[in-house]
């Protein structure tokens, strides 16, 4: 680890010190331990900086066009969460309050063209409780920030607030950089951990994905940058001593308030002060953290009359029909309940193997996985570990509370760990990810930087082309490209990004017992009479859910022509070559995976070839390139199965 520059000689052996905004700062380093390189410029201003310049401007640029396009159209409407976090904004912009009332009905619908589905509303209870108003039933913090933006420019002045915050984040990133790397180093780092990540997909949401992931940034940077700056005790007081943990610390509390499984973020934090016997300063950043929390859900529960924004006594979604929108319509009769007064514990016989394969799944997995979606955080991670010199104890402390944050969300969480709702990339660890960063060693390589941005861009390159796309489609971006290398989540089934289109997902195939298929992927048809078409020269990955479980599937093939056929059946291949007219039968053993009540499993088929029917059948419209076509044949234990 590189020592802190005090300005004098050190004596070997010793632990240089410094005084740091009113107290004492040491550092770790051994006296065998050559110092790390001090990179070539620690520096800069915006003037004599050719990279900031440039990355401002593009910052620039984008915050141009999110204020000048069709927001509403571009974005392809209501993703997600976004009604609610949109008409909470709207309203405070407009109305200076926190309630749901009918000029917010028709305000949505003037800037929108639609009303709000997906819309969370709860009663006001005690002195709150009226019949000609609701209450928004989720975290006000993001609105309440972006309200401004909202009067200014209603959808796009939302959008325009989230770039603005990338642009923040990235000052933060690549300041903490230039502190530890040379300036073509720094940049290719800082630009590659947004640029090469899901970072652009959570972006174009008008929801505080974007909002928490900056404020643990900018947490981390008041709390960090001291520790690498040049000379620490000459910053500003914001950025040295207390003053920067206790304004780190208030940060955290607002992300933890607008979402609670954050909690962890704020603990490296007191046990850095602890390491270092600032016993007082550990109480005080923890206290200030939750102070903040309370606080925040003391001013709900004073606007509301609950402390819980998404629970207490009734709490509902809305589809379609929208309390307000005419006089007949109000909470009691519509919506769907969706209170949340407790943790939703998913403890079973199987935990403990489950946590295993959900290990996997959260590196490597194909729709949420770190690998394919915060490739240049573990890329930042993976330098810190194969450098010969011990971390910093800050560095010691984020590790430490990364893993076993992962482990408690998997154990806790292991049918819901990804947030739900189907996007991509991991949704409650996307405000761990800044914390990535600021495990950066110091050093010259601009190795790092060049791996982050060739591995991230590999797999999250169709969301940077059209982000608006995929964030409207998640289900697409998986289809194509390195993503179909990786495993699917078979713990997670009803989270998938397919379960957000209707035609492919809860597909019922009529067999006994009853199987749920789901189609990640367009190379395969719904089924029809006798079976489902597989097209040819593609494969078709298609999920299987049942709530029996299976001990093997019988897979019946015919094809319309000479084909070679693969099908795998829960990880065992085998291969059939088809004659026109002429069936195959494979059975595959079947243990799958058991999560949230039901068995899933993957099929996988290949088909080498195919025929387009109505150019060999006049009478014939279907202009599908047919390859094969499957039954499938389920057993259930007990039942008897015949070997190929």
């Amino acid at each position: 680890m590189r020592a802190f520059r005090s300005g004098g000689a050190t004596a070997a052996g010793a632990w240089p010190r410094f005084r740091n905004g009113g107290y004492i700062v040491a550092s770790v380093q051994p006296a065998h331990a050559a110092p790390d390189p001090v990179p070539a410029c620690t520096r800069w201003s915006v003037a004599r900086d050719p990279v900031l310049q440039l990355v401002l401007l593009f910052f620039a640029a984008l915050t141009v066009a999110a204020l000048s396009m069709n927001v509403g159209r571009t974005t392809y409407g209501i993703k997600g969460d976004e009604a609610t976090y949109v008409a909470m904004a709207l309203s405070i912009a407009h109305d200076r309050d926190l309630a749901y009332m009918r000029e917010d009905i028709v305000r949505f619908f003037r800037v929108y063209g639609r009303g709000p589905d997906g819309i969370f509303l709860k009663p006001g209870q005690g002195a709150a409780a009226s019949r000609n108003r609701l209450y928004f039933a989720k975290s006000y913090v993001y609105p309440l920030v972006a309200a401004p933006f909202a009067w200014i420019g209603n959808l796009n002045g939302l959008l325009a607030f989230n770039v603005l915050l990338l642009a923040g984040v990235f000052l933060c990133l690549y300041t903490f950089a230039s502190a530890r790397l040379p300036p073509a180093a720094a940049a290719l780092t800082s630009t590659a951990f947004l640029g090469a990540s899901i970072v652009p997909f959570y972006a174009v949401f008008l929801a505080p994905e974007t909002f928490n992931l900056a404020l643990v940034c900018f947490a981390y940077f008041l709390w960090l940058y001291k520790e690498v700056a040049d000379a620490p005790e000459s910053l500003p007081a914001l950025l040295r001593g207390r003053y920067a943990d206790l304004a780190a610390a208030t940060l955290l509390g607002l992300v933890v308030f607008s979402k609670p499984s954050n909690l962890p973020l704020v603990a490296p934090l007191v046990a850095l002060a602890w390491w270092r016997r600032r016993f007082l300063d550990g109480v005080l950043i923890g206290a200030t953290c939750c102070c903040v929390m309370a606080a925040c859900f003391g001013a709900n529960a004073w606007i509301t009359g609950e402390w819980n924004y998404q629970g207490g006594l009734a709490r509902k979604t809305f589809y379609g029909r929208f309390p307000f929108e005419q006089p007949a319509y109000d909470f009691n009769s519509l919506g769907r309940s969706v209170v949340t007064n407790e943790l939703p514990l998913q403890f079973t016989s199987d935990s403990f193997a489950q946590l295993g394969r959900n290990l996997g799944y959260f590196v490597t997995g194909r729709h949420f996985g770190l690998a394919p979606y915060f490739f240049p955080g573990l890329v930042i991670a993976g330098w810190m570990i194969a450098r010969r010199r011990p971390p910093a104890p800050w560095q010691t402390a984020i590790a430490g509370m990364l893993v076993l944050s992962a482990l408690g969300l998997l154990f806790l969480l292991p049918n819901t760990w990804s947030g739900g709702g189907g996007p991509l990339g991991n949704r409650y660890f996307l405000s761990f990810y800044p914390a990535f960063f600021f495990l950066l060693p110091a050093g010259r390589s601009v190795v790092p930087g060049l791996v982050a941005w060739s591995g991230g861009v590999l797999f999250v390159s169709q969301v940077l082309v059209g982000p608006f796309v995929a964030a409207k489609n998640p289900w697409l971006i998986p289809e194509q490209g390195p993503l179909r290398m990786l495993p699917v989540e078979l713990t997670m089934v009803n989270d998938l990004p397919v379960r957000l289109h209707a035609g492919r997902s809860l597909v019922p195939y009529n067999t006994s017992p009853r199987l749920s298929l789901y189609y990640l992927d367009e190379n395969a048809r719904r089924p029809e009479d006798p079976g489902i078409w597989v097209l040819g020269g593609k494969r078709a990955d298609i999920i299987v859910r049942t709530g029996e479980p299976l001990t093997a599937l019988t897979v019946h093939l015919s094809a319309p022509t000479h084909n070679r056929v693969t099908v795998t059946v829960d990880g065992t291949s085998r291969s059939a070559d088809l004659r026109r007219d002429d069936p195959a039968r494979l059975t595959f053993p079947v243990r799958g995976v058991l999560a949230a009540g039901a068995q899933n499993f993957l099929i996988s088929v290949t088909s080498r070839d195919g025929v387009v029917p109505r150019l060999f059948n006049p009478r014939s419209r279907d202009a599908r390139f047919l390859g094969v076509r499957l039954r499938l044949s389920p057993h259930l234990p007990g039942s008897r199965t015949h070997e190929n």
